[in-house]
């Protein structure tokens, strides 16, 4: 029975260090922030919505946006920022990912977001593309 409890641990904290690998950015890193609230995964990136599809890009991952009340909450904050429908909106937010279910189209990740906590301005010489891969 020892052995068993033994074999439970070490298998669930090796699982748990692999998770914390990919999950969200603490400004540029895809880390696990140490201020995180119900499992919530601070992320820092550029935010679209546009044609019923929401998308947040950081540094490393792209993330697909769950829509509901609390992206609606961003994409109102970011308009005024705007220039065009497809520009892209610096933020940070905290949210859940969850892997993209097996047979959809799309990133790997979605983001739920629960909490917004910076817009910021974009920087005009900046060139916004979307990069990822389809998985």
């Amino acid at each position: 029975m020892k052995k068993t409890v033994i074999l439970f641990l070490i298998i669930t904290t090796l699982y748990s260090c692999k998770n914390d690998s990919k999950t969200g950015t603490t400004n540029t890193e895809n880390t696990a922030t140490e201020q995180q609230t119900e499992r919530l995964t601070l992320l820092t990136g550029d935010f679209v919505y546009y044609a019923d599809a929401a998308v947040l890009q950081t540094p490393q991952e792209v993330y697909g946006v769950v829509i509901n009340q609390k992206m609606h909450e961003l994409h109102d904050m970011v308009k005024g920022y705007k220039t065009e429908d497809t520009d892209m909106v610096p933020v940070e937010i905290r949210g859940n990912v969850i892997p993209k279910p097996d047979g959809e189209e799309g990133w790997p990740f979605r983001i739920e977001i629960k909490e917004i906590i910076n817009v910021s301005k974009p920087n005009p010489n900046k060139k916004d593309i979307v990069i990822g891969t389809d998985k």
